[in-house]
């Protein structure tokens, strides 16, 4: 996903209302995010389907990260030798 440009990919609902396919082609086109503006205030932010896939993924992946931190930070976790050797007894490579 690349960055919103301030000037192109900040629309009034109103435009998105009258405009709504071809800001979503524009969306899928740029892979840039829309900011769908009301009375002056963001409200709505356009991804293409892509990039919230691809957005959630990263979030996951940041959840697990933050999840073995913590589980770490609290004594949990085998050193690398323990798990290593783990490893390669359950597949069968004592």
């Amino acid at each position: 996903m690349n960055r919103i440009h301030l000037g192109e990919d900040v629309k009034p609902l109103s435009e998105f209302r009258s405009n709504a396919a071809t800001l979503i082609d524009q969306v899928r086109e740029t892979r840039r995010p829309l900011l769908i503006t009301q009375r002056g205030h963001g409200t709505a932010v356009v991804l293409s389907v892509q990039d919230y896939e691809a957005l959630l993924e990263k979030i996951d992946l940041l959840l697990d990260i933050q999840k073995a931190e913590h589980e770490i930070d609290a004594g949990g976790g085998i050193n690398h030798t323990d798990a290593k050797a783990a490893l390669l007894a359950r597949l069968g490579h004592e």
